[in-house]
């Protein structure tokens, strides 16, 4: 079968990878792509919010499966146009794609069903919010609504930051239109677990444990990202915690989404906080999260072209979810500056090293081919993996690979998956 991918980071590049593993794919395209994407898939230059240029595509090539790895098409509603013109896809339609698209809607559902989250206020006026944060106490959380690239959460330790904040989000709108509205929520301590589960509409099935590292710098310090590295599985999700979330969060979370009329069908992730008083949900996203499918595809035994239609085809629970006992770890490489501001252009050396070494990836994010050589094309630039048998080999073999490839400015954190030496 001959299947379209449309995204171009490294999550894209981690499900082309996995694509390219199934007996049942003869060929792979992906719109646009990137360098690294190219040596895997067919790559197209269609944007990603091209959705009419991207259904012509898919019906002149007689694409049998679109996967749709990005959000903003998600929320923008490409499923519904490909859906519309009798084309198979993966992922949410836009009424069920909100869930990410909208932190107030998620946060309301949550309070609706008795969903576990942290408190929290909604606000789509400045001064109203600054009021409220003069009452409020510290720390506390501000979320830009809507989409903001993974970067709209600030965490504020006191009313001047929190101020600095609102104006920030709301009349600054540095995450342009996501600062529309505004949530403020409590902020909760533990440890943070992102759980990819995919969906039908009726049944869930949660795929193996991972944790994120959002923040730039080493120590969790520095400005939020897109994500600077993840490790699977996560230690601190025990098979305790994940009954309590099966039963509390995610069965919950899919019969909520069909209860207001928005079948769920792809990938739900959920990112949960394990706080003292029992596992929270800290965010919904609608896709493959990035850098985690980097880490969770890897492991995965499964066709996954099998696990696409059977969430299409409503027939999620005839499938069982299966991954290697091993681990793995992913180190994203960033260009110096990132995530404020970064030169691209720059030649990256090494990457045939990875050739022919077992359990060793490359996923490509921020890459683009120059004449003839791949070079640097954003903040995010390689997600580097690598499998062990145990979580601390999975991290030793991850920093051994990253000294595979080098380019100018390159920069990564040096504790990416440090946790594991506390489980």
């Amino acid at each position: 079968m001959k299947v379209l991918v449309v995204g171009s980071g490294g999550r894209e590049h981690a499900i082309c990878y996995k694509l390219s593993q199934s007996s049942r794919v003869s060929k792979i395209y992906c719109a646009p792509g990137n360098a690294g994407i190219g040596q895997t898939a067919e790559c197209v230059s269609i944007g990603a919010m091209e959705f009419e240029k991207l259904a012509d595509f898919a019906e002149e090539n007689e694409i049998d499966l679109t996967v749709v790895g990005m959000d903003d098409p998600l929320v923008g509603g490409i499923v519904d146009v490909f859906e519309e013109r009798g084309l198979r896809v993966f992922g949410p339609r836009k009424n069920a794609a909100i869930i990410e698209g909208s932190k107030a809607f998620s946060k309301e559902l949550m309070k609706k069903y008795g969903i576990p989250t942290a408190a929290y206020e909604t606000f789509d006026n400045a001064d109203k919010a600054c009021e409220y944060l003069k009452t409020a106490s510290f720390p506390i959380v501000l979320k830009a609504d809507g989409l903001a690239l993974g970067k709209g959460v600030l965490i504020c330790n006191d009313l001047e930051e929190a101020l600095a904040g609102v104006k920030t989000i709301m009349l600054d709108k540095q995450f342009g239109s996501a600062g529309d509205k505004l949530v403020i929520e409590e902020f909760m301590t533990g440890r943070e677990v992102s759980v990819l589960c995919f969906c039908d509409g009726k049944t869930i099935k949660p795929m193996t444990s991972a944790q994120d590292h959002k923040r730039a710098l080493d120590g969790d310090k520095g400005l939020n990202t897109g994500g600077m590295g993840t490790f699977s599985p996560s230690p601190f999700y025990t098979d305790e915690t994940a009954d309590f979330c099966m039963k509390n969060i995610f069965e919950k979370s899919i019969a909520a989404m069909a209860a207001e009329g928005r079948e769920f069908k792809g990938v739900m992730f959920l990112g949960l906080m394990l706080t003292e008083k029992g596992p929270k949900v800290l965010e919904y996203n609608a896709r493959f999260g990035d850098p985690e499918a980097q880490v969770v595809l890897v492991r995965m035994k499964n066709d996954i072209v099998d696990v696409f239609e059977a969430c299409i085809d409503g027939k999620l629970d005839e499938t069982e979810l299966e991954f290697e006992d091993n681990a793995a770890v992913c180190v994203c490489i960033a260009s110096g500056g990132y995530p404020v501001s970064y030169k691209k252009g720059f030649e990256i050396k090494g990457l045939d090293n990875f050739k022919g070494k077992d359990g060793y990836y490359v996923f490509h994010a921020g890459t683009a081919l120059k004449d003839g050589k791949i070079v640097t094309n954003g903040g995010r630039v390689l997600g580097v993996t690598a499998k062990g048998a145990t979580l601390k080999e999975a991290r030793a073999n991850a920093y051994e690979a990253v000294k595979l490839v080098e380019f100018e400015g390159m920069y990564y954190r040096h504790d990416i998956g440090k946790a594991i030496d506390e489980a």
